[in-house]
């Protein structure tokens, strides 16, 4: 009987070590995104997932400070919005406003504030460009032409055989793939619960098919990042969290900290996985509103930063067409509004940005917990640009 009990004991602990984490952590991702959770969730997503510290760089330097007032209005579709109103409706946890070199605006609600590090969800792929544009300056990539098959070997026989890093970068590559956060069965849920149970990112990513020609139609599929994290990862011969921090992250005297999530093979969840806090994110807003030019040093090149908001095809364009499935246009991972094309912007789900406006020398970082986010989509974004560009205008007009 004693030896029964044994075993029963000692099988309930095999299953307690190796399958109640997992089990935990798909009901954690089951309800992330619930209203009573998910502004606590999305700043403590490293008690959720394994994750990867980036640490602060060895000289933080604050941005200068010369705070101002705010609109009290905007305008929309010819409507006049109280602007703090909509912030509240967007579930808004926190907004800084930098005009030229100095931080005009700086606020924080729903607990949030200037220590807590932040989900920046697809915010992250701006910084993955950045990298990406880093490494194929220093010769780590022959061309943005090749396709990925030439560094990644395992994504031949893949929607990704063949297909340029270029078309990767432009969301042009062709594969299948359903984003609609909103859509139970989506792929983009799919692939949040394998990795919940355990699967890797890039044996997720090797099961995509080809559904257009490469070049031909702008797509949005995270994926595709994804696979920018893993050329990353080859050609630097280091994990994206130590390019990052090397790069980008230490140069810019970044104040905080940071983490990315990871899977269970340690790989850095690259398409969204990136948690700062909020004045690092708008750090690296400045980083391009200076064209890449930090102090005296060039971190990144201006071209690179020219042509990551330059839509050089006619299916990256704004506006409704039939060559892509977004009616905002689209550059090396960010996305271009228009109308006019002067302004640009990385965007994450559930309202996270790094707004650009090179025009009146303003960066936006804002950071939400909308939870109405996937059934309000196109609006809230279109909302968002609104409200950015009212208050750039009159931060602007006010120099």
């Amino acid at each position: 009987m004693k030896i029964l009990l044994y075993a029963i004991l000692f099988l309930a602990l095999i299953v307690s070590i190796f399958f109640l984490p997992k089990a935990l952590r798909v009901h954690k991702v089951k309800t992330l995104y619930d209203k009573d959770k998910i502004v606590y969730n999305f700043v403590n997503m490293d008690k959720i997932f394994p994750s990867r510290n980036i640490k602060v760089s060895e000289n933080p330097k604050p941005i200068k400070r010369n705070i101002q007032t705010l609109p009290e209005t905007f305008s929309f579709e010819g409507e006049t919005k109280n602007l703090q109103e909509y912030l509240d409706y967007f579930w808004s946890d926190g907004m800084i406003v930098i005009h030229k070199d100095e931080i005009v605006y700086e606020n924080y609600w729903l607990d949030n504030d200037e220590s807590k590090k932040h989900i920046s969800w697809s915010v992250a792929k701006s910084f993955i460009s950045a990298l990406v544009g880093i490494a194929y300056e220093e010769g780590l990539i022959d061309s943005l032409d090749d396709p990925i098959t030439k560094y990644l070997d395992d994504f031949k026989n893949t929607g990704y055989e063949g297909v340029s890093i270029k078309d990767i970068l432009q969301m042009s590559t062709g594969v299948l793939f359903n984003e609609d956060y909103a859509d139970y069965d989506s792929d983009i849920n799919r692939f949040g619960r394998a990795i919940a149970t355990g699967t890797s990112m890039r044996d997720f990513s090797r099961t995509l098919t080809r559904e257009k020609e490469p070049g031909t139609y702008m797509h949005y599929v995270s994926i595709n990042t994804q696979v920018l994290g893993f050329l990353l990862q080859k050609v630097t011969n280091r994990s994206i969290s130590e390019y990052l921090y090397e790069k980008i992250w230490n140069p810019l005297g970044m104040e905080d900290s940071a983490y990315f999530i990871l899977d269970d093979v340690e790989d850095e969840l690259a398409l969204g996985g990136l948690n700062a806090t909020l004045r690092d994110y708008a750090k690296f807003g400045l980083l391009y509103l200076q064209k890449g030019r930090w102090n005296d040093s060039q971190i990144l090149s201006e071209q690179w930063v020219e042509d990551s908001h330059k839509t050089d095809g006619e299916h990256l364009v704004p506006g409704v067409r039939e060559s892509s499935s977004n009616p905002w246009g689209y550059g090396y991972q960010w996305w271009v509004p228009g109308f006019p094309n002067t302004d640009y912007t990385a965007s994450g789900v559930y309202n996270q940005y790094i707004y650009i406006d090179p025009e009146s020398d303003v960066v936006i970082a804002k950071t939400s917990s909308n939870y109405k986010y996937t059934s309000e989509l196109q609006w809230s974004k279109d909302m968002h640009i609104a409200m950015f560009r009212s208050i750039a205008q009159y931060i602007n007009s006010k120099d």
